[in-house]
This record gives structure tokens, C-alpha cells and sequence, in this order.
């Protein structure tokens, strides 16, 4: 293809998906008790969840450098991409972002461009597939990132977590939420509205977690179609609770639903047991015409 989609490790992409599109990876850097590892390659889900399982840990993580960025950009050009389309999780989260930016500025900006997804998970994929598509079919630089950041404001995520506490340690959220979520002993339902991590809603038990993750999926959808992701942590029996009940609730406007355990970098801030939805909203469909709505 004449554009070339990057994206991060937190976008929890299948990897039949990362192929059949030819989007390129570059992995995030975790660090469990100082032995770094990167996501995905060196580093999985398990071994942040049994890390955070210890009574004493360390657990941390770190952008690719922006040296990393910049030879990934130079080989996809120099293999022959005309430009490339380079789509990361929040700034609001992660310096990633602006490690790309650095790297696109080196290489030359009117050859890369860098999208800015204010999500995490799918939240990040969804963006990232809209843009490998957009490439497929012939776009060029501005329309591959133009079709990226479209469905980034198509896009919405939220998530349940068993505890504030990891959150609270990564420094995502403040002392004060996490103790207020600890004192009342209720279950937090975060979202991320302007690409930062907000308590959404609470609730008493797991299972009312997994009911409310539906109604605001539903919420958030309106009358749209779409196509939903489920993400989970060590809790693959909850993420097919959530899966069977939002199938249920959206019916025919269901078109694709992707389920993928989160990885190291999430996993070590969200902590076990986490659930997660992802809901992308479809374009309606040109009368007379074939065309992918994503």
C-alpha cells in the first residue's frame, strides 16, 4: 500500500488483524521488580498479573523512544511507502504520542503523520484498522489520517476494574478517588471522555459491573451500528458474560465483535479482573454500494 498504519502494543489488536492489514507494531517497554521486557514480545499479560500478585512490586512503564519510531518510519519508507499514517494511545496516558511526533519531525512531517486516539485497547484499534482500510482502498496521507481521526470521535471506551488501587499507583487517577472507591467498598466503571481516566459510574458487585458496561455500550451507541471489542484481565469468564449480554442487547446492529486479553502495559495499571468494552459506531452504508462502513 502507498500509506503505511503504525500503531503501539496497546492497541490489543488480533493478530489475524495486525497481518491481513500489514499494520506495523511498535511495542511499549515494561518494567516488573527492574527487568525490562517489551509488551508483547518479552512481556504478556501473565507475567504483569502474577507480578501484581506479590506482596512487594515494582511495576512501571515507558514509551518506545523516539529512535525507535523514526527507523520503524525510515524502513516502511524506505520498503517502499510513499508516507505513513502513525495512530497511539493517549497523551493523557503516555508519552508515546509525542516520542512519534519527535521521529516524524526528524524524518519529515509531510511524509508522516501522527493521530492521537485519547484511548487505550480498541479504543486505539478501531482507529488504527479505520486507517489500514482507508489505505487498502487508495488514500492518501491526509485521507488515511483523516479516516483515523473520524473514528476516533466515533469511538468510545469503558471499563470496570476490581480496585482503584493500580490505577492509583500508576498515577492515573488521584489518592482521593482511589480512597473514596475503597471506603464506600463499591466497584469504579471508568471512561475516558477527553482522553484522560474518569470514574464514569459505581457499583456494588462484579456482575452489576458487567450490566452497566452493557447499558452504557447501548448509551453510547444511540442508533448507530457497530462494531464492539471486549477486553479482559486474567477474567476470561466475565469477558464472555459481557460478550453474550451485549450480543444480546445490540441484535442485527452488531456487525463485528473482537475479544482480546489486555496486555502488560494495561495490566499493570488496571490490575486483574478488569472489563472492558469498546464501542465503535459505523457510518451508515452508501445506498447501492458494498462499502465498509467502518
Amino acid at each position: 500500500m502507498s500509506v503505511a498504519v503504525v500503531t503501539d502494543s496497546t492497541a490489543y489488536l488480533p493478530s489475524e488483524l495486525v497481518r491481513s492489514h500489514r499494520i506495523t507494531v511498535v511495542p511499549l517497554t515494561v518494567v516488573l521488580n527492574g527487568a525490562e521486557g517489551l509488551e508483547g514480545v518479552e512481556t504478556f499479560p501473565a507475567d504483569a498479573t502474577r507480578a501484581l500478585g506479590a506482596r512487594r512490586v515494582s511495576v512501571s512503564t515507558s514509551r518506545p523512544a523516539p529512535e525507535q519510531f523514526a527507523r520503524t518510519y525510515r524502513r516502511l519508507l524506505d520498503a517502499g511507502a510513499e508516507a505513513v499514517v502513525s495512530v497511539h494511545l493517549s497523551t493523557g496516558l503516555s508519552g508515546t504520542v509525542e516520542a512519534a511526533r519527535l521521529a516524524a519531525a526528524e524524518v519529515g512531517a509531510e511524509r508522516v503523520a501522527v493521530v492521537d486516539s485519547r484511548s487505550t485497547g480498541m479504543g486505539l484499534g478501531f482507529p488504527v484498522l479505520a486507517a489500514a482500510s482507508a489505505a487498502e482502498a487508495g488514500a492518501d496521507l491526509p485521507g488515511v489520517r483523516r479516516a483515523a481521526v473520524d473514528a476516533v470521535a466515533r469511538t468510545t471506551i469503558f471499563f470496570y476494574v476490581d480496585t482503584l488501587e493500580f490505577l492509583r499507583r500508576g498515577g492515573r487517577i488521584n489518592a482521593a478517588e482511589a480512597l473514596l472507591g475503597t471506603a464506600l467498598s463499591v466497584k469504579p466503571i471508568m471512561h475516558m471522555p477527553d482522553g484522560t481516566i474518569e470514574v464514569r459510574d459505581r457499583v456494588r458487585t462484579a456482575s452489576r459491573g458487567v450490566a452497566k458496561l452493557v447499558d452504557l455500550a447501548a448509551e453510547a451507541a444511540g442508533d448507530a451500528d457497530v462494531d464492539l471489542a471486549v477486553h479482559h484481565l486474567a477474567a476470561p469468564q466475565r469477558a464472555g458474560a459481557l460478550l453474550d449480554a451485549l450480543t444480546a442487547r445490540f441484535g442485527d446492529r452488531l456487525h463485528r465483535a473482537y475479544v482480546t486479553e489486555a496486555g502488560a502495559v494495561v495490566a499493570a495499571h488496571a490490575g486483574p479482573g478488569l472489563a472492558c468494552v469498546v464501542v465503535h459506531r459505523l457510518l451508515p452504508a452508501t445506498p447501492g454500494t458494498d462499502a465498509d462502513p467502518r
